[in-house]
């Protein structure tokens, strides 16, 4: 590459992508910065024109509209002040959410935070102190044998009856269920790559988890209650179990797994609650934390003079490196024609969005290690 190459200004333009559909079956347009040599007469003419109608020309950017979840949504699950205190400040302590009809409910913290124990009062193992917990407008304690017929769960620790084989298992599972049609627990086993017929005692912990979740899956239960669900298994196979909670909840199951896998949470969770010492600190709307209505970017200059420049721009800087010549800065969906127009003035040697997650949120609220 010349001198004269490397040197030649950068053009930057919005380009519109495609509708699409989240997981919530909410539509919209994705929009995209793109990075181009060529100045925008010209590109305006090879790309932007549709319908005979240029791009530029045409208002991209729209104000992002809040959507809220609870509207017109059936609550399945709802957690009202529960309480359960063990003493020297174990337990759980006013935690209060709610879980809606469909929708994927993960549940996030430390180890020894209270995840447990609270799911356990779903399904009517415990009495709370204080506080209620209903599953389907019924009380958890008191009608934990009808909320059963309703449920799929898995525990956090798993612990089979005296059987010889996870096919035995499965097969008891499957009579107490009043359950004949094993076709979808087969594919659940074949997608889980899970061999049912070794011995239960000698099965390692991920098949161990793998028969659990065959089990707590396969009567397809209206409701699904995971106690770390992804424990023991390779990378390979978390990724397929993602797969079966997005076909879970295609089919209308209401899902609420503990986990502490942010990328599972992320991908097929509604709604992230935090728990620390036995107290909900945050409760994430996954759809607003997709769809933030503000970006942010790190662009690196080619010059001191360029970056110097821009450091004192109005644009929000919100990190610096002189030595790499690089800005984090965040700017307003609606103020990005400002920033093209910023942009021109510059010799960029590279430019990428930095994602939010939701590790960012959880280490902001909570503090430290998962």
């Amino acid at each position: 590459m010349s001198n004269n190459e490397f040197k030649r200004p950068t053009y930057f333009y919005i380009l519109k992508g495609s509708d699409v559909k989240d997981n919530n079956g909410h539509k919209e347009e994705t929009w995209v910065v793109e990075v181009s040599p060529t100045p925008f007469k010209e590109y305006k003419e090879e790309v932007l024109v549709e319908n005979n109608t240029p791009k530029k020309e045409r208002n991209p950017l729209k104000e992002l509209k809040e959507v809220s979840h609870q509207e017109n949504k059936k609550v399945i699950i709802s957690v009202k002040n529960l309480t359960k205190d063990y003493g020297g400040g174990r337990g759980i302590f006013d935690v209060s959410f709610d879980v809606y009809k469909g929708s994927v409910f993960g549940y996030c913290g430390t180890n020894g935070s209270g995840k447990t124990t609270t799911l356990r009062h779903i399904m009517g193992f415990l009495k709370p102190d204080k506080g209620s917990v209903t599953v389907k407008g019924l009380d958890a304690w008191k009608d934990s044998e009808k909320i059963k017929q309703y449920v799929g769960y898995l525990p956090g620790e798993i612990n089979f009856p005296q059987v010889e084989s996870g096919t035995e298992f499965l097969k008891i599972q499957a009579e107490t269920l009043g359950l004949t049609d094993m076709s979808k627990a087969e594919r659940i086993i074949n997608s889980l790559q899970l061999d049912p017929t070794a011995n239960i005692k000698r099965m390692s912990k991920g098949m161990k988890q793998k028969t659990a979740l065959t089990a707590a899956f396969m009567h397809s239960p209206e409701i699904i209650i995971l106690d770390e669900p992804t424990t023991g298994l390779d990378p390979l196979m978390r990724d397929v179990f993602v797969n079966i909670i997005k076909e879970e909840k295609a089919r209308g199951a209401t899902i609420i797994m503990s986990n502490h896998m942010f990328d599972e949470l992320e991908e097929t969770c509604d709604y992230v609650a935090f728990i620390k010492d036995g107290r909900i600190v945050d409760i994430v709307d996954m759809y607003k934390l997709r769809h933030l209505p503000y970006r942010d970017y790190v662009i690196q200059f080619e010059d001191k003079k360029d970056y110097d420049s821009f450091a004192s721009s109005k644009i929000e800087i919100l990190d610096k490196n002189e030595f790499e010549l690089s800005i984090t800065f965040r700017i307003e969906l609606k103020d990005t024609n400002e920033l093209i127009n910023e942009f021109i003035k510059y010799k960029v040697k590279s430019f990428a969005e930095k994602k939010h997650t939701l590790e960012e949120f959880f280490v902001k609220d909570i503090g430290g290690n998962k």
